[in-house]
């Protein structure tokens, strides 16, 4: 059977085309670049979890410092308040303050680790 004539086959040329993206491969860096709802989902996430370790320290800090005044106004020693603040509290806020610092730079790395691309 001859081929009609009619029927050729045409050969175009052009720049290739980009390559789509698989869908089960995603960048989350793009995401957040693109300011895209997933992105904007990933640093809602990393700011809560830093807000969550914020309000633990304020917590904390409240408990520590917030039954101060009547301790001192029940003591009514001078000694004892300069005692109180220099050994009793100051460890404590020094220990808070490294565990906040630590627990922060996790939660970076963390969520740095999350939207690299490995």
């Amino acid at each position: 059977m001859p081929q009609d004539p009619t029927e050729r086959r045409v050969v175009v040329t052009g720049p290739p085309r980009r390559a789509r993206r698989s869908s089960g491969h995603y960048r989350p860096r793009t995401e957040i670049d693109e300011q895209t709802t997933l992105g904007h989902t990933y640093v809602r996430s990393l700011m809560r979890i830093q807000l969550r370790t914020g309000l633990v320290v304020f917590a904390v800090l409240v408990l520590l410092i917030g039954p101060l005044p009547l301790v001192f106004a029940a003591a009514q020693d001078a000694r004892l308040e300069w005692a109180v603040l220099g050994f009793g509290l100051y460890p404590p806020l020094v220990l808070l303050a490294r565990w906040y610092v630590r627990r922060a730079e996790r939660n970076e790395r963390d969520f740095v680790r999350l939207v690299e691309d490995r």
